[in-house]
């Protein structure tokens, strides 16, 4: 029997981002396995309904941050003994510590698997701090040695990735993004008013929403410093997750006024909903790998207001699905909110052609670009 191992250091990422994996490796004949820290997860996830889908279940103890070398010691000896106990055939990791562990894990094992590691975003880019150049340039550098596939999901991670030196006939690649669910993520505007109703937004209100972990590098403080700047009473704000920045965006909130139309909704298992509520998809992160949070919107026929960086190029199209911003210029996200606001004909226009370019990154289109990226693979290394 085949087995693959699919590893994150992020709990409950494989059930929120990776279904099409799972379904092209079952589709292969593979049993999937699935290793992470279930104790603190980042996403809601059932385990009970993981198992049900014949997916094995392997706890383990990890931490995101790399330098905690105690926590991470003792996930690569438990990486280890999976890959070798359970015979695995591929190992597939993602995130920087699910990649770094997975893919030494899979030398330590001394079973060879074949080893795919996806970037969801390398911290090193054009404009990143000279720190994460320092630490995980190198990292990544001498891990691709360990590796039969590279997976990138941006047109800057691709180049980059291409100077590696991997293993034998190793390659990288690029997927455009996990994929889109369009039968969850598409306009739904009968629901309109209902959502709104439940969220507590006026029928006529102009709604923003971000969907993004509270933390700084999303940047949610840029748009709630944009609405304190217009003075717009009819301006309402919901911001979708949770973090560790959480009580200093409260505060920020409270101290420009904003406390009844700017409000925190924590995480929301229904975002599909939540986005037909609103008019426009604020995306202000510093950093993102890709971002199919904004993707979502796109899908749903919302434009968007994004910070220009690498993930967003992807499918921000100044001026054609929303408008592009940098991420620290608070009068530019003013003016593009007032805008579009004011603006009935163009946030039609937006909205037709956010609807029109999701659709390379439909679902569909990804499992196919997946499919071919494994076959590649396992046809190359003879797995």
């Amino acid at each position: 029997m085949s087995n693959a191992l699919i590893v994150s250091s992020t709990a409950g990422f494989l059930p929120q981002f990776l279904d099409n994996d799972v379904k092209v490796l079952k589709e292969r004949g593979y049993t999937v396995h699935y290793a992470s820290d279930f104790t603190n997860p980042v996403y809601k996830f059932d385990i009970e309904d993981l198992n049900n889908q014949g997916i094995v279940m392997h706890p383990i103890t990890l931490h995101k941050k790399p330098w905690h070398l105690i926590k991470n010691f003792k996930g690569l000896t438990q990486l280890s003994k999976i890959i070798k106990d359970e015979n695995i055939n591929i190992v597939h990791c993602h995130n920087p510590v699910g990649g770094m562990l997975g893919r030494m894990a899979g030398v330590c094992s001394g079973k060879k698997p074949l080893m795919i590691y996806t970037a969801h975003g390398f911290h090193f880019f054009k404009g990143a701090p000279k720190p994460y150049w320092i630490m995980f340039y190198p990292a990544e550098k001498f891990l691709a040695k360990m590796t039969d596939v590279i997976i990138t999901i941006n047109q800057e991670d691709f180049l980059r990735a291409k100077n590696f030196k991997m293993r034998k006939n190793g390659e990288v690649e690029l997927l455009h993004g996990v994929g889109l669910d369009t039968d969850k993520f598409h306009p739904m505007p009968e629901i309109r008013d209902e959502v709104r109703e439940e969220l507590g937004i006026p029928k006529d209100a102009f709604h923003i929403v971000t969907a993004a972990e509270l933390n700084g590098n999303k940047n949610q403080s840029v748009v709630i410093k944009a609405i304190a700047k217009l003075s717009d009473k009819n301006i309402y704000y919901s911001m979708c997750g949770r973090g560790p920045m959480q009580e200093e965006l409260e505060q920020l909130i409270a101290e420009l006024g904003l406390s009844e139309r700017v409000r925190l909704l924590g995480y929301r298992d229904d975002m599909e909903r939540v986005l037909q509520s609103c008019d426009v998809f604020a995306f202000p992160s510093i950093r993102e790998g890709f971002g199919m949070a904004a993707v979502e919107a796109l899908g749903c026929g919302i434009p968007v207001i994004a910070a220009d960086n690498r993930g967003t190029r992807e499918y921000m199209h100044h001026g054609d699905n929303g408008v592009v911003c940098k991420h620290d210029d608070v009068d530019g996200f003013a003016d593009a909110i007032i805008r579009i606001k004011n603006d009935e004909d163009l946030r039609k226009t937006y909205s037709e052609q956010a609807y029109k370019l999701s659709k390379i990154f439909w679902k569909k289109s990804a499992k196919k670009t997946l499919e071919e990226i494994y076959d590649r693979a396992i046809a190359k290394m003879g797995k």
